[in-house]
C-alpha cells in the first residue's frame, strides 16, 4: 500500500466489514485489478493487522465490528495517515455516530441501506477529494446547521457556564473516547463521568453526545 499523495499504480483500498456476502459485494465492485488493489477484513484486529504492511488510500469501514468498534480504526488510521480518505459504509445513521465519525476524520458517511451501485466511481471521488454522504444523513446536517442562531458570533467566552473539567470531559467526547477512557486520561473517577455529562447536557441543553459536540464546536468551547 502506498501514503503517498501521488501514485502511479492502482488506488488501493481496504475493506473492513463484517457481514461475508456484503464484504464480497463491495469488493467485487472494485475487481479492476488495474483501478484498485483490495485487501479484506472481518474484525477490527484483522483490520489492524492489515494496516501493519502500511495506510491504504481509501479505507472503508463498517462501526459495528465483531471485536470492536470501527471509531477506533478511524481513529487509529487519521492518528497515523492525515492522506488515507476514511469512508464509513454502516446501518447506524443517528447523529452522534455520523458527527463522531466525521470529527474522528471520516471523509464520507454512506447508509448500507442505500449502498452504492457503483463503488468503484465512489472511491475515484473520494480520491479527487469529495465527500460522499446519504442524502438523508446530509439533510439532518443541513438541518443541524440552519438550526445554529447565529453562527457568526461564535465565541470561546464560554456562554453556557460550563467548568473547566466539563470542557476536558466534552473534549473527550469528541473525540470519541468511551466514558472509561475519558476518566483514565483525566485522572477521575469512571462513576462521576455520566454526572458530568448530564451537566454538560443541561447547560448546552441538548439530549445526545452528537448535539452536545455540536454546540461545543459552534460555541468555540472546543477545537479538535
Amino acid at each position: 500500500m502506498n501514503t503517498q499523495t501521488e501514485r502511479a499504480g492502482p488506488i488501493s483500498v481496504v475493506i473492513v466489514e463484517d457481514d461475508g456476502p456484503t464484504r464480497q459485494r463491495i469488493a467485487d465492485g472494485l475487481s479492476d485489478a488495474s483501478a484498485f488493489s483490495v485487501l479484506q477484513a472481518g474484525t477490527l484486529s484483522e483490520a489492524r493487522q492489515v494496516l501493519r504492511s502500511g495506510y491504504p488510500d481509501v479505507l472503508l469501514t463498517d462501526l459495528q465490528l465483531p471485536d470492536g468498534h470501527g471509531m477506533d480504526l478511524i481513529r487509529d488510521v487519521r492518528q497515523h495517515s492525515q492522506t488515507t480518505e476514511i469512508l464509513v459504509i454502516s446501518i447506524l445513521g443517528d447523529e452522534e455516530s455520523v458527527i463522531s465519525a466525521i470529527l474522528l476524520g471520516a471523509n464520507g458517511y454512506l447508509l448500507k441501506d442505500a449502498l452504492l451501485t457503483d463503488i468503484a466511481d465512489t472511491v475515484r471521488d473520494l480520491m479527487r477529494g469529495h465527500s460522499p454522504i446519504s442524502a438523508s444523513i446530509a439533510r439532518f446536517i443541513v438541518k443541524r446547521t440552519q438550526g445554529v442562531k447565529d453562527p457568526v458570533v461564535a465565541t470561546d467566552l464560554n456562554t453556557a457556564k460550563l467548568t473547566a473539567r466539563e470542557i476536558d470531559i466534552l473534549w473527550g467526547i469528541a473525540k470519541g473516547f468511551s466514558y472509561a477512557d475519558i476518566a483514565d486520561y483525566l485522572g477521575i473517577s469512571r462513576q462521576t463521568v455520566p454526572g458530568y455529562i448530564k451537566n454538560i447536557y443541561r447547560k448546552l441543553e441538548v439530549n445526545t453526545r452528537g448535539e452536545a459536540v455540536f454546540e461545543a464546536l459552534q460555541q468555540g468551547l472546543i477545537k479538535l
